[in-house]
């Protein structure tokens, strides 16, 4: 039996499209760089995708507060800089993916896609020109907070304290509106419950939460209620899920834990809904101090990184998902947004 299952898990990451719809991938390569180093991604990360399996990843567009408000346009630019200079050093093994077809060709050459999303729209301040000359240089998601306040709406908190209630301010309406012209993701993933509705108000193509987990399992605001589960699921959108044990579970986080909300994913949206995207902190922040002075205490992550997501699968299996069941999950789902939605 347990052969059966190890042969399986073989399989599924040697042969499924798997995409991460969440890393902060160019935050670590944009600040390796400055300090001299070269071939980031094909030198610290190439290796554990491709034992994860992992065909497509989706790199935030990240700022950090220090960098807010004045040099958040900058800080934006030079992570994409970096990123072109990481294509041009390994352009034989990643390739930068801005619709289906750029991911049909880099799984056809045996390259990591990697595609660009907003994590906060920041660096936009309330310029709405600028998200045109940034879907020109190859961004294609727009996640249009972090967990803070920003031109354009207001993020949820971590904790289980009520978020505060303003909506999409209306340079938050003009971003949605145009980013679904320009053929972008919305990512609603951070953004606060009231903002989310207004989203829903006024979207007409699939949304997703590109890194977010249950509310009904773990309480904090971060995580979706089941109302918002069936609203995005709804629009034809997809869930990913999310290892930061923060938001997995208040006590216990763990990969079973983690499978409990693809469970309930499954059961509130429907399978065609549930997708993966990770966060994974670790490799990335583990020897960063936070804004208080003090290091992160214990592991972020439920998941070691991509190399170990074989354990999930081995949970899912346990838990009785078929092939066709995990082939949406793993990638199929989001594929399906992507194809639908970018140009």
């Amino acid at each position: 039996m347990q052969g059966k299952i190890q042969e399986r898990i073989k399989n599924i990451h040697k042969n499924f499209t798997i995409v991460d719809a969440h890393l902060d991938l160019l935050f670590d390569v944009e600040k390796k760089r400055k300090k001299g180093q070269k071939k980031v991604i094909e030198a610290e990360y190439l290796a554990e995708f491709k034992d994860g399996g992992v065909n497509i990843i989706v790199s935030s567009i990240y700022i950090e507060d220090d960098y807010l408000p004045e040099l958040a346009l900058r800080k934006a630019l030079d992570q994409i800089s970096a990123f072109y200079s990481e294509l041009k050093e390994s352009e034989d093994k990643i390739a930068f993916v801005r619709n289906g077809s750029d991911v049909e060709q880099a799984l056809k050459k045996g390259k990591i896609g990697i595609l660009l999303s907003f994590e906060g729209v920041e660096p936009l301040v309330n310029d709405i020109n600028l998200l045109r000359i940034f879907y020109e240089l190859g961004v294609r998601g727009v996640g249009l907070t972090w967990s803070r306040r920003n031109y354009a709406a207001d993020g949820c908190r971590f904790s289980q304290d009520k978020d505060r209630e303003n909506g999409l301010s209306e340079f938050g309406e003009q971003v949605v509106k145009e980013a679904e012209k320009l053929g972008m993701v919305i990512d609603v993933s951070h953004l606060n419950e009231t903002g989310f509705w207004n989203v829903m108000e006024i979207t007409t193509k699939p949304v997703i939460a590109s890194h977010s987990n249950c509310r009904a399992i773990n309480g904090v605001m971060r995580n979706l209620t089941d109302d918002q589960i069936k609203a995005l699921a709804k629009t034809g959108g997809v869930i990913g899920i999310n290892a930061a044990s923060v938001i997995v579970a208040e006590q216990n986080a763990d990969v079973k834990a983690l499978a409990d909300h693809v469970d309930h994913l499954k059961e509130i949206a429907g399978i065609e809904h549930v997708g993966l995207g990770f966060d994974f902190c670790d490799k990335i922040f583990r020897n960063q101090t936070q804004s208080n002075g003090k290091k992160q205490d214990g592991p972020y992550d439920v998941i070691q990184g991509h190399k170990n997501i074989h354990f999930l699968t081995e949970e899912l299996i346990t838990r009785g998902y078929s092939d066709d069941e995990l082939r949406l999950i793993y990638g199929e789902n989001f594929m399906r947004v992507y194809n639908t939605i970018l140009k």
